[in-house]
């Protein structure tokens, strides 16, 4: 599922470049930093997680069981904007495309969390809860095993589709500057993941009360809001979008 993820994400950016004129090679060449980028810092901040059982066997370091999605996020996004720096290309555009395919494919990911049993929930009785028995089950990482626990996946998943709704038919194309639609992706859905989170059972706390994912989760909605503030997002309507779109930032600035 999660390799479906990435395919739906890359043919996703693939798709719609078109109607801006970005390259399509373009896009291959930012996923090829990309997804190794998101793998390696995704990966880092697992182990970060779990620092007091990588301590203790630093041999499972490297392998891939155990991947952090803002990892993923982060640094996906960090490798597209190394890619668009080195191609002197404008990495906004891209990223307000890439926005609505990045939260489905994480929708698409979480499909494979519910059927692995990892993310998983705390002990509730409440009628929709879920239980894991099978014993390669990653579930057994929230204890008390095969008890009914919160399927957090699905909450995030259910999450997700709601951003991508509101990305995709409500805010895509409608919001300036250039990059207004992934700070609004970040801001969502990092409000999200810290909400679920109170109900996640295979994480510890980080600091004080609170997981390392929902640290995270503060500072990037922090950071998001921030430069939607700073740089005055704003709603145009359609007859704006049009007389303006050739006013737009060059996607591609003299490339040689």
């Amino acid at each position: 599922m999660v390799a479906l993820a990435v395919v739906t994400l890359v043919l996703w950016v693939w798709y719609f470049v078109r109607k801006v004129g970005i390259r399509s090679e373009d896009v291959m060449g930012a996923a090829l930093w990309a997804i190794p980028m998101g793998i390696i810092v995704s990966r880092l901040i697992h182990v970060i997680d779990r620092y007091d059982h990588y301590f203790h066997n630093p041999g499972d370091i490297l392998g891939f069981e155990g991947l952090a999605i803002y990892g993923a996020i982060l640094g996906g996004l960090l490798g597209a904007w190394i890619y668009s720096r080195l191609r002197r290309a404008s990495f906004a555009p891209l990223a307000d495309i890439a926005a609505p395919g990045i939260i489905l494919a994480q929708a698409i990911g979480r499909v494979g969390c519910t059927i692995n049993g990892c993310c998983c929930g705390k002990p509730t009785s409440l009628p929709w809860a879920v239980v894991y028995t099978h014993p390669d089950s990653s579930a057994v990482t929230c204890p008390p095993f095969g008890t009914p626990i919160h399927p957090t996946q699905l909450y995030e998943l259910l999450g997700d589709l709601v951003i991508f709704a509101l990305l995709f038919w409500v805010f895509r194309g409608r919001l300036r500057p250039s990059g207004s639609l992934l700070a609004l992706y970040l801001a969502l859905y990092s409000a999200l993941t810290f909400t679920v989170r109170f109900w996640r059972g295979d994480t510890e706390q980080f600091l004080g009360p609170l997981q390392e994912g929902q640290l995270i989760a503060i500072l990037v909605f922090v950071a998001a809001t921030i430069w939607l503030v700073v740089k005055k997002t704003h709603w145009v309507k359609e007859q704006e979008e049009q007389d303006s779109g050739d006013l737009e930032e060059p996607v591609v600035e003299g490339q040689e």
